[in-house]
């Protein structure tokens, strides 16, 4: 029965989330509120975090950690998802420097680094019997394949997805976002909160799976 209810409880979360992507998809908004939600969703990140790591902290058990965990994905949910679309969705509003680079490599670079962050979730689901964010909290520790490289592939290859976008796009501005503001937020997250999650989810394996892998930027696995 508490499976079941936990269950509808994170459907009914997920389902508030597209609810509110829908409507940030179709939106007509000034500009002045599209600034707010480009970059103020996204700075909102640090203190909802950091107030995340203050109730983990108190509560560090792996119940505990799965249902802060439940809702602290479903914050970003909104800091990050919306923030993502509303910039997507009118780039062309705010395009300002224009990249001179040609949109047939922005293109391939957006495939490229799509078809990356499809194999992260591939790899996650296979290896760690989970999903991106609290759909499905990974039940094992994923340390194979693209985790064996690094403990973050799907954090480096959405970055470096969003970025692409920004090179597809010609826009500037929008790299800049990406770069200085959104990645801050999320290596934060990761940093601040995630880090400390997994190891009370998982403990000593994670420790040592930590000891030995880089935090982001590739390796070649030393076994």
């Amino acid at each position: 029965m508490k499976k079941a209810s936990d269950f509808l409880v994170k459907v009914a979360l997920l389902a508030l989330i597209w609810l509110v992507w829908w409507w940030a998809i179709d939106a007509q908004l000034s500009d002045a509120v599209n600034l707010l939600l480009i970059v103020g969703g996204v700075l909102l990140v640090f203190p909802d975090i950091w107030l995340g790591r203050q109730i983990l902290d108190r509560h560090p058990t792996t119940s505990g950690a799965v249902w802060t965990t439940t809702f602290v994905h479903f914050s970003l949910g909104f800091l990050f998802g919306v923030p993502i679309i509303r910039a997507v969705t009118t780039y062309p509003d705010w395009r300002g420097w224009v990249l001179p680079i040609p949109t047939a490599i922005g293109l391939a670079l957006v495939i490229l680094t799509g078809a990356a962050s499809l194999l992260v979730v591939l790899n996650l689901a296979l290896k760690g019997l989970g999903a991106p964010f609290y759909i499905a909290l990974s039940k094992k520790l994923a340390v194979d394949w693209l985790y064996a490289w690094t403990r973050n592939p799907m954090v480096l290859a959405g970055l470096a997805l969003l970025v692409s976008l920004g090179i597809w796009f010609q826009s500037l501005l929008f790299v800049l976002w990406a770069l200085f503001l959104f990645t801050p937020a999320l290596l934060f997250f990761v940093k601040v909160y995630e880090e400390r999650e997994l190891e009370l989810r998982f403990g000593a394996s994670y420790l040592e799976y930590k000891d030995r892998t880089p935090m982001l930027f590739p390796r070649k696995p030393s076994r």
